[in-house]
């Protein structure tokens, strides 16, 4: 994995045999540990040596001002920017007065091992001192899925060969020193020692620090115990100062001979609690772990995974990088969401602090819809916390003169943090996005309750804002202009047709709701007059199509455009945009993207199948993916065209995003988006799914690749298994009443009783379409047996 042979391939583990320093920052990115609320990122338990630093609370944040040339109406003024929050994580270890430090002395051996199954990471090495001091040190880590507020880990040293002085420092550390910032120097200013500490705390084995961000103004406690476990002389000493709390374990161990500490943590924020109830927060979610105990955490912890694999587990016979891939992706993913609670999923997850820790429409788009199937839940809390923001996005669509909620491009609170202006600000598309994950999330799981008390609200005003942005024109077409769709190098464009079909879908979606639930209807002041208004603007919508070419056009009169000179670019001027003005990407026919390909698979219903072929067609060519959002997508619609070699290395790309550090940015965190891409282009791609209101749909096909392909989805309730093989599919209900799906347009209604099986219909063979200069995806990546 991250292409290098210390990384193997094996269906259940992440496993690193060797430590190599080269690569630590991209490790620290893969093996980190999260649950949606806390998020500890796969640094080694002594702190240093290190990529990024990085401990995080799901919300806490510091602000900043965004820089502008000039100032302007409209503009966003405050950025915000994630933190590392109190590090919890810090072991460190003297072994006979030398630090133990993997750049000093001979390091033996030392592998990592982050279990898919036991959401544990292992650390086992073993060390000699410049002095010639042997030690073995075993470490387990885990955040924990059952108490959302805990990380802990089991530290443990053995001495090997002769007597020998250990002494470890487990700490908690504040205001950490992290990386020069390569971005705004004032964002750097602000996040340079961002915490203020406000109480600290040591007493025997507890420890711990409050602070408050300097300008959000957010509390943070940071608390934790110990459980210490050595022979007879064993010694503890506690101390503590504003932004440091530690515990001084020492002993002497004779040969064979451990100490074992077991560190638990706990934390907790918030934005009006005052600083004792902080304290005494972090100190009651500390009791609860304190009790379980170690064991208790970690059997807690496997007993939560097996219900979630029972559930949510994807099996590939015939590709074992593709079946560590998809599991791996499910882990993270779930690590996203599975705790976040009316918070938000950033687009890097909990791993790191790229793109300021921010949430985009990735979320709603490509996170939500893996969880839709596997923790619905999940999906529930994230749609509940776009409902907390609703207050911040209609004071936006105030700003920008409109009606209803303007949801921001990019955000850490609700409110607007993207400095690209005007670009950012017009990819009203994410409204769409959103309430698409409404109706999906309703459709799949018959969460009507939910629909009554949060999906009416974000339909309702989600659809205010398109009724306001778009018009009427003479012949009664409706038309959505000035806007950014899902590529990036086309902005302020007049009718995209992504954001036109989804807005439509959006519109339709609302008048049914508030039809269902007048008296939400009535709360939010809709009246018949405002939903036939929506209804009509939906079946008016624009759909840009070039009848002399046969094809849909991206937006209005993306087909007129010059083509983008790819025969005079290299392949070191990708990405475009870091080579190339915007200027001259937003007037050429380049895509950095899938967008109109997105359009055909959120909104397949639209388009039949001989347009949606040649649209492919059309629109490969110009699409070189400097987005990581691309391939999955691409890999969907090629496997539904007749491409399915060309959907497996889409698959392959996006699988391998992180682990093979594909756009060379994993050291920033983890791309959560592709990796819920890879369940996407297995599911949607490869098993054929569909799922348009009460109509579950399944046209099967594999890759020649590919031997067996099966996954679960829980649905309305039920939980359905699909098991596809070369030229057969089953279809079996696992649990819950019988359920109908539809198998290449055959109504099957499938039952507990045994697999439903169906043919699958021979492939159409289709001339495979292009792909720009350089940016054919790698038919192949080196083999396991290349990587061993």
């Amino acid at each position: 994995m991250i292409t290098h042979t210390s990384y193997a391939v094996e269906p259940w583990v992440l496993r690193e045999h060797v430590l190599h320093l080269g690569v630590l920052p991209q490790s620290e990115s893969v093996f980190a540990l999260s649950n949606g609320h806390v998020g500890w990122r796969g640094n080694l338990d002594e702190g240093e040596p290190h990529g990024l630093p990085g401990s995080y609370l799901n919300g806490v944040h510091e602000t900043h001002p965004l820089p502008y040339a000039e100032a302007g109406y409209g503009y966003p003024e405050s950025g915000q920017t994630v933190i590392n929050i109190t590090n919890g994580k810090v072991i460190r270890l003297l072994v006979d007065d030398e630090p133990f430090d993997l750049r000093y002395g001979t390091l033996r051996s030392h592998e990592r091992v982050l279990d898919l199954r036991t959401g544990l990471l292992t650390r086992t090495c073993e060390w000699t001192s410049p002095a010639g001091t042997t030690v073995r040190i075993r470490s387990t880590r885990l955040v924990s899925f059952t108490q959302r507020a805990i990380a802990a880990v089991a530290y443990e040293v053995e001495a090997v060969g002769r007597e020998t002085r250990i002494v470890v420092q487990s700490e908690l550390v504040a205001n950490e020193q992290l990386p020069e910032h390569e971005g705004d120097p004032r964002a750097a200013t602000a996040l340079k020692s961002p915490l203020a500490p406000e109480e600290h705390f040591a007493s025997g084995s507890r420890l711990r620090l409050v602070h408050r961000t300097r300008r959000s103004g957010q509390r943070v406690g940071a608390a934790a115990d110990h459980t210490v476990t050595g022979p007879d002389g064993t010694t503890l000493d506690s101390e503590s100062n504003d932004d440091l709390a530690r515990l001084t374990v020492a002993s002497v161990l004779a040969p064979g001979q451990t100490l074992r500490v077991e560190k638990f943590v706990s934390y907790g924020w918030s934005g009006v609690r005052s600083l004792p109830a902080v304290s005494d927060q972090v100190d009651a979610a500390l009791a609860a772990a304190v009790r379980v105990g170690w064991q208790g955490l970690a059997d807690e912890q496997r007993a939560y995974l097996d219900d979630f694999w029972a559930r949510a587990d994807v099996e590939v016979d015939g590709d074992e990088e593709i079946q560590q891939a998809v599991r791996f992706a499910l882990f993270h993913v779930l690590q996203a969401g599975a705790r976040a609670e009316q918070r938000a999923i950033p687009a890097k997850g909990l791993t790191g602090s790229g793109y300021d820790g921010h949430a985009f429409w990735d979320t709603e788009t490509f996170v939500l819809p893996l969880l839709m199937y596997t923790s619905p839940k999940a999906v529930a809390e994230a749609l509940r916390w776009r409902q907390k923001t609703l207050p911040a996005a209609r004071e936006r669509a105030v700003q920008l003169g409109l009606r209803g909620a303007a949801f921001p491009w990019r955000t850490i609170t609700g409110s607007e943090g993207s400095a690209y202006w005007p670009a950012g600000t017009a990819a009203f598309h994410v409204n769409a996005d959103i309430a698409d994950a409404v109706v999906r999330y309703t459709a799949a799981t018959g969460d009507w309750r939910f629909e009554r008390d949060t999906g009416v609200e974000l339909l309702v005003e989600t659809a205010r804002l398109w009724r306001s942005l778009g018009h009427h024109d003479h012949r009664g077409g409706f038309h959505i202009d000035g806007v950014t769709g899902p590529d990036e190098y086309s902005a302020i464009a007049d009718d995209n047709t992504y954001t036109n079909l989804m807005a439509r879908t959006n519109l339709l979606a609302a008048a049914d709701a508030v039809e269902r639930h007048p008296r939400q209807a009535a709360v939010l002041g809709v009246d018949d007059e405002e939903s036939a208004a929506w209804r009509d603007a939906a079946e008016a919508m624009h759909v840009p199509y070039n009848d002399e070419l046969g094809v849909h056009e991206q937006h209005a009169g993306f087909t007129r455009y010059q083509p983008w000179d790819f025969a005079r670019t290299g392949p070191d001027q990708y990405p475009l945009m870091l080579h190339f003005p915007y200027f001259d990407l937003y007037r050429k026919q380049v895509v950095k993207q899938a967008d109109l390909v997105l359009a055909m698979y959120k909104c397949g219903h639209w388009f039949d199948e001989e347009t949606k072929a040649r649209n492919f067609a059309y629109y490969e060519p110009l699409t070189v993916r400097d987005s990581s959002l691309s391939a999955c997508v691409q890999a969907v619609v090629a496997a539904e065209t007749g491409h399915p070699h060309l959907a497996y290395d889409y698959l392959l790309e996006a699988a391998l995003m992180d682990l093979e550090d594909l756009e060379h940015n994993t050291r920033d965190g983890l791309h959560i988006a592709s990796l819920a891409g890879t369940w996407t282009a297995l599911v949607a791609g490869f098993g054929g799914l569909r799922h348009h209101g009460e109509s579950i749909e399944f046209a099967p096909r594999l890759p020649e690749r590919f031997s067996r392909l099966a996954f679960s989805l829980q649905v309305l309730g039920r939980c359905l298994r699909v098991e596809i093989k070369p030229a057969t599919a089953g279809y079996t209900l696992l649990s819950g009443d019988p359920l109908t799906v539809h198998h290449y347009g055959e109504p099957l209604t499938v039952d507990a009783d045994k697999p439903h099986l169906r043919d699958i219909p021979r492939a159409r063979q289709r001339t495979a379409p292009d792909q720009p200069p350089h940016r054919r995806p790698n038919a192949r990546v080196p083999g396991p047996a290349d990587r061993r």
